[in-house]
């Protein structure tokens, strides 16, 4: 069976939306962690989403990539789960 565009694009979405909400069930994993496992971390989905959003021409910073990757600021997150 053949995806059409707009299915494929509704199932990525939809897989990135669990990508995200697993990652916030698993605070504990931080982000050096995922960056040595997999090569990738919260941050590089944020800038991923930014770079995404600048190709259509919309106005998503990374500031507000990595509110949407986190769930809440940056700063927050950090403060609140980020280990020492």
């Amino acid at each position: 069976m053949a995806l059409s565009q707009q299915d494929r694009t509704e199932l990525e979405a939809a897989a990135f939306r669990r990508l995200l909400q697993h990652l916030d069930d698993n605070k504990d994993v931080q982000n050096i962690d995922l960056m040595n496992l997999a090569g990738f971390c919260r941050n590089c989905l944020a800038k991923w989403y930014a770079a995404a959003a600048q190709e259509k021409g919309l106005e998503v910073d990374y500031d507000q990539a990595r509110e949407i990757v986190y769930g809440m600021p940056y700063a927050e997150w950090k403060e609140k789960f980020q280990k020492p």
